[in-house]
């Protein structure tokens, strides 16, 4: 018997997968608790639509984040802050100042969760952080960190 897994199924399969199973193990285990559903030729016409808008869905999403690194390359943004002696901050860069400057500067509105520091910016320097803009998809940009006076 075919299943289309609707739930995580422990040493079966993952949700959106096809697998097959024992006449009795589907219909007194998987399809009761509404694990899966039988596969039947419309379920699988549904499937093998919805897998290709996903796919389709997600090749544009790679090329949007291509394009966004080939744009981001040799691009820069300024943080202006306060600064103490031998140019230590007053507390440190987060990658939501990055976010921020970012949107502000280049017009790009990147979540904060995406950008890497090399480590917590805590002086007055230029530091190149990374842009994880999708799986296997980066851009380097180079972050600039004045004083308020500079």
């Amino acid at each position: 018997m075919k299943i289309l897994l609707t739930e995580d199924v422990k040493k079966l399969g993952k949700k959106g997968e096809i697998v097959e199973v024992s006449d009795g193990y589907g219909k007194n285990y998987i399809l009761p608790k509404k694990l899966g559903i039988e596969a039947s030729k419309a379920v699988m016409n549904e499937w093998n639509i919805k897998k290709s808008s996903e796919m389709h869905r997600k090749q544009q999403e790679e090329a949007e984040a291509k394009k966004q690194a080939a744009d981001l390359k040799g691009k820069q943004v300024v943080i202006r802050t306060k600064a103490g002696e031998g140019g230590r901050l007053f507390g440190s860069i987060t990658t939501k100042d990055v976010a921020e400057a970012m949107e502000a500067q280049l017009k790009l509105k990147i979540d904060k969760k995406k950008i890497q520091l090399p480590d917590t910016i805590k002086s007055i320097g230029t530091y190149t952080i990374t842009l994880k803009l999708y799986t296997n998809i980066s851009a380097e940009l180079l972050l600039k960190v004045e004083d308020h006076a500079g």
